[in-house]
């Protein structure tokens, strides 16, 4: 039997990339995001029974529809990437309460959401599976300008811990990846705005970054997404509760 993943963001970036090695892997994945086109494009390119669907990772309920449409089509739910996530830049003091909200509704409660569908269906199923979020370095060690992304990443670790030790008993794992500089659209935005918050070059603030990772390349989502491999495959099963650092060499804790 074809095993079945639901990847959201999946129309870019991270996503887009963790969605082509699933494929890959031998997997149907469903790729899930609020820009339904993309998330269309991407499925139409990995082919394998992939197919595109409309998310918004904010509400509850649209993320169980979700799992239920994607469950409609495909028969069954193996694994669940909570992917989808956003970057606010601003200094911890100038955060508005509306970038605040946001990040908070899409990084965390789309996980928390997340988690809280495919637990539902791998217990209707009576399966098990696995359940795999995206953390990041940000949520090992706080970043400056990045104060509300951090907030949300942390939030993500805390989560995955409690969620791994609630449902470890349903047979289902839940993890998290913590990427560190990929070289993708979000980044690049961060680096617009930290070059006008210091008054700097564009492209200066991203180069500094990646003159401080060991292996002296910027990370690529294809590196994201052999870990995220890894974790959805059966060679994970006694891994549980952990949010593993990505980065090149960054952060080692």
């Amino acid at each position: 039997m074809t095993r079945v993943a639901i990847v959201t963001g999946g129309g870019q970036g991270i996503g887009a990339g963790i969605v082509k090695q699933l494929a890959a892997d031998g997997l149907q994945v469903a790729v899930a995001d609020l820009n339904e086109e993309h998330a269309k494009q991407v499925a139409e390119e990995v082919g394998n029974g992939a197919q595109g669907y409309f998310v918004d990772v904010s509400k509850k309920q649209t993320v169980f529809d979700l799992v239920k449409a994607v469950v409609a089509d495909m028969g069954h739910l193996d694994v669940m990437v909570n992917n989808a996530g956003i970057a606010k830049i601003a200094p911890v003091t100038e955060t508005t309460e509306e970038d605040l909200s946001q990040i908070l509704d899409v990084n965390v409660k789309g996980a928390f959401f997340g988690i809280q569908a495919a637990a539902a269906q791998f217990k209707a199923q009576g399966t098990g599976g696995k359940i795999i979020s995206a953390s990041s370095i940000a949520g090992h060690e706080g970043f400056e300008m990045l104060g509300a992304y951090s907030a949300t990443k942390f939030a993500v670790r805390g989560l995955t811990q409690a969620a791994a030790k609630e449902l470890a008993k349903d047979h289902i794992t839940v993890n998290a990846y913590c990427p560190g500089i990929v070289l993708t659209p979000m980044w690049d935005e961060i680096d617009q705005k930290m070059a006008k918050i210091y008054n700097v070059p564009e492209g200066e603030t991203l180069q500094k970054n990646i003159d401080s990772i060991a292996l002296g390349r910027g990370e690529e989502p294809a590196d994201v997404a052999n870990l995220v491999s890894f974790l959805a495959d059966k060679k994970s099963d006694y891994i549980t509760g952990q949010a593993i650092i990505v980065d090149g060499g960054i952060n080692f804790a």
